[in-house]
């Protein structure tokens, strides 16, 4: 069958086909995905698809095993969707978190990212430098001043600024700086 054949056969089949599968299905979209999957499939073919070997009728069974296939998958997805309970409960953000992520939303943007990028991602300060374009030194400010603003924030807030910056940091909030737990300033 050449193209031109096979275009008039699509154009005279795939309404019929549809309203076939349509009545199969029970779902006219349904019905032209698979004869639309069908004819995609007899398109690979169309070279030795002669049209006396009843191509409609090959079209018609692919698109009806098309369908039951997609019946199947469906019921075998349903299955495990109701073997599969869902969690019982999810727990939101702690009071820690979510008075850290308020104490964050209060500093400067710049501020902020450093804070992030290098204490909740544990980039490098060099990795923050470089990450956000700014000389080693400016990262170091932007985290000495974050870090003591947080450090009052949480205080006010009555928040454990340890807990809310993560393990292995502690604050010093008498200095206002968070320190890493083998003594470095961060």
């Amino acid at each position: 069958m050449t193209e031109d054949e096979f275009d008039a056969f699509y154009t005279a089949a795939f309404p019929r086909l549809t309203g076939q599968l349509s009545a199969f299905t029970g779902d006219h979209g349904e019905a032209q995905d698979v004869v639309q999957e069908a004819f995609v499939r007899a398109w690979d073919r169309r070279r030795n698809f002669l049209a006396d070997e009843a191509p409609e009728a090959w079209i018609r069974t692919v698109a009806m095993r098309l369908a039951v296939s997609r019946w199947r998958r469906a019921r075998r997805w349903l299955e495990l969707v109701r073997r599969t309970p869902p969690p019982e409960f999810t727990p939101g953000p702690g009071p820690e978190r979510t008075a850290l992520v308020a104490a964050l939303r209060q500093l400067p943007k710049a501020q902020r990212m450093a804070i992030v990028l290098h204490h909740l991602c544990d980039l490098s300060v060099e990795q923050v430098a470089s990450e956000t374009g700014a000389p080693v030194g400016t990262v170091k400010a932007r985290l000495s001043r974050g870090r003591a603003a947080l450090a009052k924030q949480l205080a006010v807030d009555g928040v454990d600024a340890g807990d809310a910056v993560g393990a292995g940091k502690a604050v010093d909030t008498a200095g206002g700086a968070v320190r890493e737990e083998d003594g470095r300033v961060g």
